[in-house]
């Protein structure tokens, strides 16, 4: 079982300088998905609005301006309080928000205690997978027939390309 790490909290979507509506969120972290954040807004339609994105790029835009493209973060005071700010965007529009940064910076570290920068890999298995699929086939071979015949599987994982040495090792 991989370690979840949610926070429910309100953000703000900032319409302009002087105005903001509330939207509530749901910051998820999951350590099978250990590169990943998932913020889930709630915009009181049917369908939560999803945006994922690098943790790497929260946790650098809690100290820090970073991201280009679709997914912009950076600290900032507002009314001396500090906030993160998230600029996403879309096919569909764009959209500031405004995070408190205490509550952004708590949720961080609970993922990065679940998993520390640089373990990452070792969540996803794929060493586990790759031995899976690199070790020797066990079990594979038929006994042969009652002619003694290789049975068809034994062919089958024999090297197609035959020697071009001759059997007493003399080159034919």
């Amino acid at each position: 079982m991989h370690t979840v790490v949610e926070r429910e909290l309100e953000l703000h979507l900032v319409l302009s300088p002087e105005h903001s509506i509330p939207v509530p969120a749901r910051l998820s972290y999951r350590a099978d998905d250990p590169y990943a954040v998932r913020i889930t807004f709630h915009v009181g339609s049917d369908h939560p609005v999803n945006w994922t994105f690098a943790r790497e790029l929260l946790v650098e835009g809690v100290f820090r301006p970073c991201g280009h493209g679709d997914v912009r973060v950076w600290p900032t005071k507002v009314g001396g309080r500090g906030v993160v700010l998230m600029a996403l965007s879309s096919p569909d529009g764009d959209a500031l928000l405004e995070a408190p940064a205490a509550q952004i910076t708590a949720w961080l570290e609970r993922t990065l205690r679940a998993v520390p920068p640089g373990t990452e890999t070792g969540e996803l298995g794929i060493d586990a997978g790759l031995a899976e699929l690199l070790a020797p086939p066990s079990g594979l071979s038929a006994p042969p027939d009652r002619t003694g015949a290789p049975s068809p599987d034994d062919l089958w994982l024999r090297d197609p390309w035959p020697s071009d040495e001759s059997a007493d090792g003399e080159r034919s």
